[in-house]
């Protein structure tokens, strides 16, 4: 049942789709822009610092998961 759930997120993760981050004053100003570099750099900076509260609380998690999972050694 485990396994059935990592390989359904690890599928989940194959099949994403592009995102826009801007707000739509940003998105305004950086589309009069030619060739849109820029545009594009701050959306992958915003995407990016958007993702890494994610993976902290997914470590944390993780880690209480393993702890709480650890059985506790005998006292022989």
């Amino acid at each position: 049942m485990k396994r059935r759930i990592v390989y359904i997120m690890l599928l989940l993760m194959l099949f994403t789709i592009p995102v826009e981050a801007q707000c739509a004053m940003c998105r305004a100003v950086l589309e009069s822009e030619e060739g849109q570099k820029t545009a594009k750099g701050i959306n992958n900076g915003i995407v990016y610092l958007m993702i890494i509260p994610y993976v902290l609380i997914g470590l944390v998690g993780y880690f209480i998961y393993r702890n709480k999972k650890k059985t506790p050694a005998s006292d022989s």
